[in-house]
């Protein structure tokens, strides 16, 4: 039942609105004793021109409680209502059990497109930890989104274009081959991209032949060009592998260099509307009246940045996709420059530039500090993996030496704590990335959620009772299973939260909840006991809907949950 909408339904005979715009203003109290749902009646304070205690005490004496909606209470301008627990645990899992994954999916998204540009690795570089947050915060995003009936375009901006390219040909020539890059891969092109800039501090002459090869690769030169696409196929091939491991999949790899013939008519556009002034010999969008430095579309010698080609980018998914929304996953160190390019769009009156978000993030570091590519000190994003595989693997030896599908469950396990802890804070936070926090299965993180879920598998493979048939529901009616049906309950509105804030720490956090509150249902009440068939199927009912959620969460968020560890 759509407990929501049958509050507004009933509301909208003493409320003169509209049944959605009633349940718009509908809450999920903070604390369970506040009821089940609110209505802060101070927002209909201008309309029905009353004080806030006033409305709430008269729409409580008109209000028909039923079977479904038990008492309603009238507190501080607050109207609390509160559901029949019973009628409301059986509704709730009933839905839960015969939907299975579906339960929770909408189609508010329906005919809608959502593209998101997110982990955009560089060309020749390894993913190191650096792409942890972008990759994980964009692939649960389009999770999410699917799951809310939208169309997803994942697209991977390659960061291939500049100078680098120029100096990575400089290099490979002076340090390298064909051969070692094919034995080396990605870390052989690394090896070169280090040593060049450890060399080019004492020979100037260097940085003067990488601009002349990258000239070469935009005049079309056939060595430039041929040594330019090998090294862009090898990154791409390098990369998916780990994208496979982190079960993260791309629509497009379109990247900078794509954009290269569809910036003039952006160029061309500014021009016209009178846009581009001359700036020190670089043409500038100037955007003082909105408190922000000039906009750099073209330097003195006519070369393009990263707000042209972000502006032809935007322009060919909207004329591409016609997206409803088209987010940007990237670090909040490039606030100002999404909030530049969006505006100057706005500028040429372009509508979409409403449609554009920047979902910034915090930096990640280990414990032992930051990374410079430069300097070759990154961790590479492929050795985390490994190294979480190898340790997941060390515990359950520990804890489960009897364990079948030991290798698949380590990797299942180690991968998805390095995308729990990713994902399990608001994503503006700087993270600090912990061995022992993120393989906790004790504390707040992936192994303890998964467990969970095992542990719900492993209650409902011990007993034979079908799930089919007549139950008695008051076996559930306690404190602890009430907290676990309520969040059940709940889960929906968490998933769409989650899309409106662009916030997968919504569903993490939810998970974390969901595991903690069944544990202590699961430790303090028995589950299989001898009072009854009904009573005992309304328990297993009860483990099933929660391992059927977690599932659900975990997947939105990217992670996988075994049935057994």
């Amino acid at each position: 039942m759509d407990y929501k909408k049958l509050i507004a339904d009933k509301l909208s005979k003493s409320i003169e609105l509209e049944t959605s715009q009633i349940e718009d203003m509908l809450e999920i109290p903070a604390k369970a004793e506040m009821g089940d749902f609110a209505l802060p009646c101070f927002k209909l304070s201008k309309i029905l021109r009353k004080a806030p205690t006033m409305i709430s005490d008269m729409l409580s004496e008109q209000f028909e409680t039923d079977n479904a909606i038990e008492k309603v209470q009238s507190v501080n301008g607050y109207l609390n209502f509160y559901l029949n627990k019973q009628n409301a645990s059986a509704d709730v899992l009933s839905k839960i059990l015969s939907e299975g994954e579906n339960y929770s999916k909408s189609a508010e998204g329906k005919d809608k497109t959502i593209c998101l540009d997110y982990s955009s690795v560089n060309i020749a570089k390894p993913m190191h930890i650096g792409h942890l947050s972008t990759t994980a915060i964009g692939n649960s995003l389009s999770r999410i989104y699917k799951h809310l009936g939208y169309n997803t375009v994942s697209i991977n901006h390659l960061g291939d274009w500049g100078t680098q390219f120029g100096k990575l040909i400089v290099g490979y020539k002076m340090y390298s081959s064909k051969k070692q890059v094919e034995e080396g891969g990605i870390a052989e092109l690394a090896r070169i991209y280090v040593q060049y800039h450890v060399d080019a501090e004492n020979d100037e002459t260097m940085d003067d032949d990488a601009r002349a090869w990258f000239k070469k690769i935009e005049d079309g030169d056939a060595e430039a060009l041929e040594l330019f696409e090998y090294f862009r196929a090898l990154t791409i091939e390098e990369v998916s592998k780990i994208y496979a491991m982190l079960d993260v999949k791309f629509d497009s790899y379109n990247g900078e260099a794509f954009y290269q013939d569809k910036m003039q008519p952006i160029i061309d556009e500014l021009e016209e509307k009178g846009l581009l002034v001359e700036d020190q010999g670089a043409k500038v969008v100037m955007l003082d009246k909105y408190d922000m430095p000039p906009c750099m579309i073209l330097k003195k010698d006519g070369a393009s940045l990263y707000a042209t080609r972000d502006m032809a980018a935007a322009q060919y998914r909207k004329d591409t996709y016609d997206f409803h929304k088209c987010l940007y996953v990237t670090a909040y160190e490039q606030n100002l420059h999404f909030k530049q390019f969006f505006k100057v769009l706005e500028l040429m009156g372009k509508d979409y530039s409403k449609d554009l978000v920047h979902v910034n993030y915090g930096w990640v570091r280990m414990e032992d500090g930051s990374m410079s590519t430069r300097k070759g000190t990154a961790v590479e994003l492929k050795d985390l993996i490994n190294k979480a595989i190898e340790k997941s693997l060390n515990i359950i030896e520990e804890k489960n030496s009897e364990l079948e599908n030991k290798q698949e469950v380590a990797s299942i396990v180690g991968i998805g704590s390095i995308i729990f802890a990713a994902l399990k804070n608001n994503r503006i936070k700087d993270m600090v990335f912990s061995w022992e926090s993120a393989l906790s299965f004790e504390g707040e993180a992936a192994p303890y959620v998964q467990y969970t879920h095992a542990r719900c598998s492993s209650v409902l493979t011990k007993s034979d009772i079908s799930l089919d048939g007549k139950t008695d529901f008051s076996t559930l009616d306690n404190e602890d299973a009430g907290k676990i049906i309520t969040l059940l309950r709940d889960f929906p509105e968490i998933i769409k939260s989650a899309a409106e804030r662009y916030e997968p720490s919504f569903i993490t956090r939810f998970s974390i909840d969901l595991a903690k509150t069944f544990n202590k249902y699961y430790f303090e009440h028995r589950i299989i006991d001898d009072d009854g068939e009904e009573k005992v199927r309304a328990r297993l009912i009860l483990a099933q809907c929660t391992k059927q959620v977690i599932n659900t969460a975990l997947y939105l968020i990217g992670v996988k949950a075994p049935d057994k560890m």
